[in-house]
């Protein structure tokens, strides 16, 4: 058959959730910091001008090279193009949907946990533990941000200080009590 009536794929999904990001609930927003709005565009800006461009100039000069079917560098680059276009249009339909909330405007109910909080817990073995509610797109387990639709932060989702919340957790049931709310601006 030709291959002009072929259609080449790697298997991906251009509408599958991306490696690293969770998925909205349906009919959910897409609630985010300025600090993960600013993130998501920078990496869109990066790879617009940089990454795609130089990519493409490795597959013309792949191209020029003659044989294509065996030119490794023409087909790691066509494969590359692939994954940059995919991961802009995912990063750009992410950033159509965002609705940014600036958890330093939190002026009303400052005591009381909601998206953007940074909520201080006592742990049932008497540690304190410091989390970050923000955007699904902005979790990080290492910074402790946990994501809005977490099974933690909907359980701490409208507590207020001295609260003592129950929550399913990968190892069981967990009760946790808040210690302080904060609404301090979240770096990306």
């Amino acid at each position: 058959m030709n291959k002009a009536f072929t259609h080449e794929t790697d298997g991906d999904d251009e509408e599958s959730v991306e490696p690293g990001f969770l998925q909205l609930p349906q009919g959910t927003r897409n609630y985010i910091t300025p600090g993960g709005y600013d993130r998501i565009r920078r990496e869109v800006d990066f790879l617009l001008k940089t990454e795609r461009p130089r990519t493409v100039d490795v597959v013309q000069w792949a191209a020029s090279n003659g044989d294509r079917s065996e030119n490794g560098d023409y087909l790691y680059g066509k494969k590359r193009l692939r994954e940059i276009d995919r991961r802009i249009r995912f990063l750009t339909k992410r950033i159509d949907i965002a609705e940014v909330v600036d958890p330093a405007n939190r002026r009303e109910n400052s005591d009381q946990v909601f998206f953007g909080a940074t909520v201080i817990v006592g742990e049932e073995d008497g540690r304190e533990s410091r989390y970050q509610i923000v955007g699904v797109d902005e979790t990080d387990p290492a910074r402790n941000r946990i994501s809005w639709v977490s099974p933690l932060a909907k359980a701490l989702i409208k507590a207020r200080e001295g609260d003592v919340v129950r929550f399913r957790s990968p190892a069981g049931w967990r009760e946790i009590e808040v210690l302080a709310v904060e609404y301090i601006p979240i770096d990306p």
